[in-house]
């Protein structure tokens, strides 16, 4: 009586598992590079909800997707309506213009959050007490 050999089969469905583990996370970056500014008070907490990065030129993005200022509202509606946490966390770039912020903190707020956070990084330099 002949048997199949599984044996292979279990070695490339592990060497898939693990290839797929690696790239993930990698795949899952933001479409630009943020420099957040560091702050004492840092969050090690990473929040849950609805991501708004804001490069150093002003491009915007929601959840790694690129959109305009203009229509930022309506993309936030569509994220809250989706199910998703009524969140937004501001990661701005350090160079960001303060009025950028602001605009972008606006349209989350008339899109329906219910809490806005801005992301920062722990400043290793000044402890907290």
């Amino acid at each position: 009586m002949a048997e199949i050999n599984i044996t292979p089969l279990a070695d490339v469905m592990l060497v898939l598992l693990v290839i797929f583990m690696v790239t993930t996370p990698l795949i899952m970056t933001d479409s630009f590079k943020v420099r957040l500014p560091r702050a004492a008070s840092a969050d090690a907490e990473p929040g849950k909800g609805a991501v708004v990065a804001i490069s150093e030129a002003g491009e915007i993005s929601l959840n790694g997707r690129a959109v305009a200022l203009d229509g930022l509202n309506e993309a936030l509606k569509a994220a809250f309506g989706q199910g998703s946490e009524r969140t937004v966390i501001v990661r701005a770039d350090k160079g960001v213009r303060h009025g950028v912020v602001v605009n972008v903190l606006d349209n989350a707020r008339q899109a329906g959050a219910e809490r806005l956070s801005i992301a920062t990084e722990q400043d290793m330099r000044s402890p907290l007490p």
